[in-house]
């Protein structure tokens, strides 16, 4: 399992060997975000969830947030804010793997 750390400046390391390494490029198969990653949540946040291939309801369960709040991210009545705009952050970068970890804390 790899061991992912968001640094303060955005960017997101690999921890290993005792070091940090920069995450590696997104493949060619699966599209980076967008540069803004989220400033202007709504469309970014529905196109993180259709790319995983969930509904509202199991994208929210999978976060752990109430479907409102995933309803209103989408139709940019609210932005993400602090973990939940952080975590956002790493699904776009890392979806496999972060939504492999949250499946193991379900279990």
């Amino acid at each position: 399992m790899r061991r992912l750390r968001l640094k303060a400046d955005g960017r997101i390391v690999e921890l290993r060997d005792g070091g940090e390494f920069p995450l590696a490029p997104v493949g060619e198969d699966q599209p980076e975000a967008p540069a803004s990653a989220l400033s202007s949540a709504s469309p970014e946040v529905r196109e993180l969830r259709r790319r995983a291939q969930l509904t509202q309801t199991e994208f929210a369960a999978r976060l752990g947030v109430p479907v409102e709040t995933i309803r209103n991210w989408e139709q940019g009545k609210r932005l993400p804010r602090g973990p939940a705009r952080a975590l956002l952050t790493v699904i776009a970068r890392a979806p496999d793997t972060v939504f492999a970890v949250l499946g193991e804390r379900a279990s």
